[in-house]
């Protein structure tokens, strides 16, 4: 897809990390005017090398002419970090442009620098993504959004430059809240899995082969589907690290008990990444969760 219907030209990106660098990339290839911030500028200095554009030394010289600022990060005070903190993007950015946060974080950093950016005639979109480094380098990103439908509208057609479906979910924090029942249900899904491929080895049976078969019924998931061969072959150094998924699961937690929702197998698995976490394997994907099993 490309931009020539697009009005917007110049964009921003702050944070190259495994899912931020190939974002970026697929901006740049569709014709947009990309500037780019990473707290490591060595990491600007080689996306810069192989995507053309430019780097800035903060955020907020990253964002000074942007329609659009792009942001993905770690947690909740990276993005304070990126937006309201010190040569933040927030104080550069011209009236009328828009904040894209593609940090998974919480509800209430999202609708706090909503209101932040409201009273600084700036848009504020939360908008986490689902599809892991390989959606994010296929360009085939879920994006999950809350904002108004106004500023949705501005950004959705040069978001599709790397997603394959773009939904506005409700109101500022929607997109947050989204994310959180992805991951609840993904908890659930992964510990499923690992104790279905745990049986079948337990029993005999050629697990590959099992999973060939219930793949094609109603057993399939993505988690099956992308992480149930390398499960069986006890490999793990790759994907979306336990640490990250226990920081997402925490985020449902304080949700959960601001709106009286309960996540009692959530709250199990959670209690299994943290045993993950105790053996060193803070940076496994999530699916070692096996091992616990195999031990």
């Amino acid at each position: 897809m490309s931009n020539e219907t697009n009005s917007i030209k110049n964009v921003a990106f702050l944070g190259l990390g495994v899912m931020g660098y190939p974002m970026a990339g697929h901006l740049s290839q569709n014709g947009y005017s990309v500037t780019v911030y990473n707290r490591t500028a060595v990491k600007a200095e080689q996306w810069v090398a192989e995507h053309g554009g430019a780097m800035a030394a903060t955020p907020a010289e990253a964002s000074r002419d942007a329609e659009l600022v792009f942001c993905c990060v770690g947690a909740d005070d990276d993005v304070r970090a990126m937006t309201t903190g010190e040569s933040g993007a927030f104080s550069t950015m011209k009236n009328g442009s828009v904040f894209v946060d593609h940090t998974t974080a919480s509800a209430i950093v999202a609708r706090e620098l909503d209101q932040v950016a409201r009273a600084k005639g700036l848009g504020f979109l939360d908008a986490p993504v689902s599809g892991g480094q390989a959606g994010a380098e296929n360009g085939a990103l879920t994006v999950m959004v809350g904002g108004e439908q106004l500023l949705f509208d501005q950004a959705a057609s040069v978001i599709d430059s790397f997603a394959k479906s773009v939904k506005l979910m409700g109101p500022s924090g929607s997109g947050q809240l989204t994310k959180m029942v992805n991951q609840i249900c993904i908890a659930g899904l992964v510990q499923g899995l690992s104790e279905g491929i745990n049986f079948a080895q337990k029993a005999g049976l050629d697990a590959d082969l099992v999973l060939d078969v219930i793949s094609k019924g109603a057993a399939q998931s993505w988690q099956m589907e992308n992480r149930g061969s390398t499960m069986v072959k006890d490999e793990f150094e790759f994907g979306f690290a336990v640490d990250w998924m226990h920081k997402d699961l925490g985020l449902c937690f304080q949700e959960a008990n601001v709106n009286g929702s309960l996540l009692p197998v959530t709250a199990l698995v959670d209690q299994f990444y943290r045993q993950v976490q105790q053996r060193g394997g803070g940076r496994w994907d999530t699916s070692s969760l096996l091992r616990l099993l195999n031990s």
